[in-house]
């Protein structure tokens, strides 16, 4: 069975001090033992993550975090990684014990509220409350009997806290293809390519025409010019990988717009605008400036790697001079990004919307522009214009930024 990606649910995290009851609301909550229980203070290491159905939100993943206040000779690792949950929570559920209030609650309150991140207060062992609260969500998680009492009071309140870009999100390409339209996609078969399966970022865009009430005509590169010959009608846009643009660009009529699976995923999971205002400081990198490449994928390099590779070559050839290029991959992302003249994003097919937008809000935080793979490679192929041409804002911001 075909699952939603993790990257499209909404993240839900569990926070809350050691031993006040997460993982046992989280095996509550998924009617699953998911999570080790124990009194044993920092049984919880690294974050946990549970995928689930949560009608009539939908998709979801919760992370249940380890304690705040540990104390175990591992603790500080493990608090640091509990802390790099709040850049890509999307509702946060902070368990108290009882209505029992303490500094590591109040410090995740205020982070929450710094980062505008809806919070959830549960009172977990709810013998415990001394009177009741109203601003509290109560349960007991050790309690079975009350799992669907919970998790309707705990449905409800999603429901009314839930962002409204996880509502409504922005769209992927449905509005560039009208109703009983056509979308030409240009896919490689190369050694990237998985075996058997398309990426992604290319099913994403499949399904979007199809939600749309439209056709998608998949075709490689060589075959593109070949069946736009043999097409009646043009179609409503050509969709690239972005690796294959500049073929793409030279092989489509002017009045066909077009763009690529990158820049699509830009617009979906960050901020077109502020994407397209980094890819104009390219033109201004100078020699030794150092560049940072953020691959969300820890996946193994292969040869003439895009992130790896490919990207900086492209870089270096197209502002003539050497820049000294740094590359993070997964989850890793440095604190010092002062140290960067620019920070080149990948595409965020496997980040949440909120991770990626926490990373542009740290990059203007440290006034450091950034950018996409798919724009970045446009701009050093010299078709950023052509490919944002759909997108007359981000053409726009990117026009401002250039003069």
């Amino acid at each position: 069975m075909q699952k939603t990606p993790k990257s499209l649910r909404l993240h839900i995290a569990l926070f809350g001090r050691t031993n006040v009851g997460k993982s046992s609301f989280l095996n509550l909550i998924s009617g699953q033992e998911v999570s080790i229980v124990s009194e044993q203070p920092g049984t919880t290491t690294d974050v946990v993550e549970k995928t689930m159905e949560l009608l009539p939100i939908g998709p979801v993943v919760f992370l249940d975090t380890a304690g705040l206040d540990d104390t175990t000779s591992l603790g500080k690792k493990r608090i640091s990684k509990t802390e790099k949950v709040f850049d890509r929570a999307d509702v946060i559920l902070l368990l108290h014990e009882g209505d029992k209030v303490t500094e590591f609650e109040q410090a995740v309150e205020a982070k929450a509220e710094a980062k505008k991140i809806p919070i959830i207060k549960i009172a977990n062992k709810a013998d415990l409350l001394g009177r009741p609260d109203l601003s509290y969500l109560s349960c007991n998680s050790t309690d079975l009997s009350l799992r669907d009492q919970v998790l309707v009071q705990l449905k409800a309140e999603l429901l009314r806290v839930c962002p409204a870009e996880f509502i409504a999100p922005p769209p992927l390409m449905s509005d560039l293809v009208k109703p009983g339209g056509l979308a030409m996609l240009i896919v490689p078969i190369d050694l990237q390519a998985p075996k058997g399966r398309l990426i992604l970022p290319q099913v994403s865009t499949i399904r979007d025409a199809l939600d749309n009430d439209a056709a998608a005509l998949v075709c490689k590169e060589r075959e593109y010019a070949h069946m736009l010959s043999i097409l009646k009608q043009k179609p409503d846009v050509a969709i690239c990988d972005s690796q294959m643009v500049l073929k793409m660009v030279a092989d489509t009529p002017p009045e066909v717009p077009c763009t690529t699976f990158s820049i699509l995923f830009a617009r979906l999971k960050g901020d077109l605008r502020k994407f397209a205002k980094g890819a104009a400081a390219i033109d201004t990198l100078e020699p030794g400036d150092r560049v940072l490449i953020a691959e969300s994928c820890s996946h193994h390099a292969l040869e003439d790697d895009i992130g790896r590779v490919k990207i900086p070559r492209w870089l270096r050839q197209y502002v003539g001079i050497d820049v000294q290029i740094d590359v993070y991959s997964g989850r890793d992302f440095p604190e010092n990004l002062s140290e960067y003249k620019l920070v080149v994003q990948c595409g965020g097919c496997m980040q949440n919307r909120r991770e990626v937008l926490s990373r542009i809000e740290k990059c203007e935080l440290a006034d450091v522009p950034i950018t996409n793979y798919g724009m970045c490679i446009a701009q050093t192929q010299g078709v950023l214009r052509r490919v944002l041409s759909p997108f007359p804002s981000a053409l726009l911001a990117y026009e401002e930024e250039v003069k």
